[in-house]
């Protein structure tokens, strides 16, 4: 089994990938932990799959500077996205990741998770005690670098094109428990066919 969580900043990925992880009793990998790591270490080879979710980090001044080299030096992305494609191919795994429901072609089961800017940043906000402004500008920024990133590295518009996913779900308006039945129910659905 291999599950693929994907969705914008702070629309319940994370939380999603990790409440199916303990459910399902399955190993999650956060792409952008994994990012981090490579960035930090500067080393696009980690002999590991870091399981630590990062929350506040991505909204940091030095993660600022790592988004803007990003622009021009894509061989993290690279890197991170081939590493990423031979954890799926192992399976038995929940991946949270923005380029791997686009890029993995083999059978996964795929999931986005959209949710506006506003309720986005007012979870990001509340997650991390941080001012809400300052939070919705910095998730309209990142959201525009991300697209443009992977539209330019891979020709995809992250989020427009739906039709690569087998369940999508609005979260604006529903609790993260919601979410969780209605994947876990779907997935259940699926395994039994």
């Amino acid at each position: 089994m291999l599950i693929i969580v994907s969705g914008f900043a702070g629309s319940g990925k994370s939380s999603l990938a990790d409440s199916l992880g303990k459910s399902l009793t399955l190993e999650v990998i956060h792409a952008s932990a994994l990012l981090k790591e490579m960035w930090l270490s500067g080393s696009k080879d980690l002999e590991h799959n870091s399981v630590k979710k990062v929350n506040d980090w991505w909204e940091s001044e030095e993660a600022k500077k790592i988004m803007a080299n990003r622009k021009t030096d894509h061989s993290y992305d690279l890197a991170l996205d081939e590493k990423l494609k031979k954890i799926a191919e192992k399976g038995n795994i929940i991946l949270d990741s923005w380029t791997m429901p686009y890029l993995y072609k083999e059978k996964a089961f795929r999931v986005w998770l959209s949710a506006s800017a506003e309720v986005r940043a007012k979870r990001v906000s509340k997650r991390d005690n941080l001012e809400y402004e300052k939070v919705l500008a910095k998730i309209k920024a990142r959201d525009s670098q991300t697209k443009s990133l992977y539209e330019t590295l891979y020709n995809f518009s992250m989020g427009d094109n739906l039709e690569v996913f087998d369940l999508v779900i609005d979260t604006d308006n529903v609790s993260q428990e919601k979410v969780f039945k209605k994947v876990s129910d779907k997935i259940k659905g699926v395994c039994v066919e």
